[in-house]
């Protein structure tokens, strides 16, 4: 099991992760939305403590994929289970500013801790690269139960395989984690395998964030 805590410089956002996230993919928000993004930004920067944990196994559970993720993971020799988690005091941070009930502050803050979660799990991949270099081994794109027809409940068979070993992010009955901005899923690995571009062509969830950065015109 390799575990890792980050700070958010290490995540390198920049003030353009953060708009597109927003839905600004073609134009900057106004000035005032710029403003109070950039100062939450500044905000979270001095505590922000986001980590992530992955381990190496050779062989699956039975999980339900669906079709398109073990295509994507064909000829894989192993396999890389991932948390990725934006951390619990990001999850109180947006707990104060519903209580305090700044609408616009709390729509900045869900996209920055989206934002946040996924660089996150792009530095998970950079250590896991690292770790299996010496392999001369690849890594597919990361997967996640809730997308390309994995369902989410599908998380209840792939935390016990952690032991325990999650960064402090938890399940709901319902299969949501705890801290809500987190990540988890699988990667696969091996000489024959490739990172490609998301083929999000071949999907129909509408609300993957990948489809999100990438809008259709």
């Amino acid at each position: 099991m390799t575990e890792k805590t980050l700070d958010y410089d290490a995540l390198g956002i920049t003030p353009a992760n953060l708009y597109e996230q927003m839905g600004y993919h073609d134009v900057e928000p106004d000035e005032a939305t710029r403003r109070e993004a950039l100062a939450i930004m500044d905000e979270v920067r001095p505590w922000l403590r986001p980590q992530f944990c992955y381990q190496v196994v050779k062989d699956l559970p039975a999980f339900a994929m669906g079709k398109i993720i073990p295509r994507q993971l064909r000829g894989s020799e192993a396999y890389a289970l991932f948390v990725c988690t934006s951390g619990t005091a990001y999850e109180a941070y947006q707990q104060r500013l519903k209580d305090e009930g700044d609408m616009v502050r709390v729509f900045i803050a869900d996209a920055l801790g989206s934002v946040i979660a996924e660089h996150c799990a792009d530095q998970m991949e950079v250590s896991l690269q690292e770790s299996i270099d010496k392999l001369g081994w690849h890594h597919t794109n990361r997967f996640s139960p809730g997308y390309c027809g994995w369902h989410v409940s599908q998380q209840q068979l792939l935390f016990p395989l952690f032991e325990g070993h999650t960064c402090g992010v938890r399940l709901t009955d319902s299969s949501l984690m705890v801290p809500i901005k987190s990540v988890s899923g699988i990667i696969g690995l091996g000489k024959d395998v490739r990172h490609l571009d998301y083929t999000c062509g071949l999907c129909d969830f509408k609300q993957c964030f990948r489809r999100k950065l990438r809008p259709t015109h």
